[in-house]
């Protein structure tokens, strides 16, 4: 049986600061031993040489070993940093601990869990290939387990991070006599993404296995709880389920949705309302009141250059890449929703989601007593 998990958002002043981290673990809101995962953003460029996501990861584990958690323990915590929070998206991190059940408030009803596994390695060769889309699947089909998960219905956000391409492992990869996908080490970004959202689905039965020719191809497989980043940093998929489960306990629970487009705002609150949130029919921030812990997006730029049908140029811009500046907006509409600059926003969608769109994610405090989430008081 999964033990209740306490969720909490802190703010990064600075790309290497986690001291909104060691304040939680010093007030005794959770113990540095049961952090089980950290989904983040940086301030970096978001791109193939992000470095910020190394400093910011560093700076987590470093608090966490200096706060009494096991080192060899703390090298497996899964901390996922997604690189770039353009225009008013804040800097922030969510970190999730395993409470106690003598600790764990009492509650028959679904509550928040979660699981995490890691992958096989992934070879340079088998990204955006189907032997990549099985070993994620895989790795999803363990953490569901270890969530305590049997029903994929029960799963309502799936962050992954996974490796792309560099020049140095598309070297090596020719040096054994394969070829890569592509050669476009930033291309490779939405290549790896793509890839393991198919292996998300999958795993939970969304999509039937597709086969090489689909993968980048095919925008309508997609999966509607995929999150997926990939950076340099590693050689295999990491793989957060987030789910709910009954008989745990504790405050909180997950709920999602889709955008349709970039200006789907609706898409938000559908996935506050999905975790539980009772909202009027035309809400505003201000009925949030504090229980919305926190939303996690994807977001793509529509593969037609419109939105709504309208024209943008996001796809032939040659000063800003569309990464950013789909983000930027996208970011802008969820603040506007929720209150609350410091949103999860992550770009390169493909098969996360319908094109143009992205999955939503949303975890709320439905728990007794002053609600833990943030409020903004002028």
């Amino acid at each position: 049986m999964p033990e209740a998990i306490e969720v909490r958002k802190v703010v990064l002043d600075s790309v290497s600061d986690a001291s909104g981290l060691a304040r939680l673990i010093d007030d005794g809101v959770m113990d540095a031993s049961r952090v089980v995962a950290v989904i983040g953003k940086t301030e970096g460029n978001g791109g193939v040489n992000d470095y910020t996501r190394i400093i910011a990861d560093r700076a987590f584990r470093e608090v966490l070993i200096a706060k009494g958690a096991p080192a060899e323990q703390v090298s497996q915590v899964p901390i996922v940093w997604s690189g770039g929070t353009d225009g008013v998206i804040s800097p922030h991190a969510t970190i999730f601990a395993t409470v106690p059940a003598e600790r764990a408030e009492p509650s028959d009803e679904p509550r928040l869990t979660v699981g995490y596994a890691m992958s096989e390695p992934l070879l340079p060769e088998e990204i955006g290939y189907v032997a990549m889309v099985t070993k994620v699947a895989d790795a999803v089909r363990v953490a569901m387990e270890r969530a305590g998960i049997t029903d994929p219905a029960d799963v309502h956000y799936v962050q992954t991070k996974t490796p792309l391409l560099t020049i140095h492992t598309i070297r090596g990869a020719k040096a054994r006599g394969h070829q890569v996908w592509t050669e476009h080490t930033h291309e490779s970004m939405d290549l790896s993404n793509g890839t393991t959202g198919l292996g998300v689905a999958v795993a939970l039965g969304e999509i039937e296995m597709p086969t090489d020719a689909d993968i980048m191809n095919d925008r309508s497989l997609f999966s509607s709880v995929a999150s997926c980043s990939s950076g340099v940093e590693l050689d295999q998929a990491q793989v957060v389920v987030v789910g709910n489960a009954r008989g745990i306990g504790g405050r909180y629970r997950i709920g999602h949705s889709v955008m349709r487009d970039a200006l789907d705002a609706d898409g938000i609150w559908d996935a506050i309302r999905d975790a539980g949130l009772d909202l009027p029919e035309r809400a505003h921030p201000s009925d949030i009141q504090g229980r919305l812990v926190n939303v996690f997006l994807k977001c793509e730029v529509s593969a037609d250059g419109q939105v709504r049908g309208r024209r943008n140029a996001m796809l032939d811009d040659s000063d800003v890449h569309w990464h950013r500046q789909i983000k930027a907006c996208v970011g802008g509409v969820t603040a506007s929703v929720t209150g609350d600059p410091a949103c999860f926003v992550s770009v390169s969608a493909a098969h996360q989601g319908p094109d143009g769109g992205g999955p939503v994610a949303a975890i709320v405090d439905l728990g007794a007593g002053e609600p833990t989430g943030y409020t903004w008081r002028p």
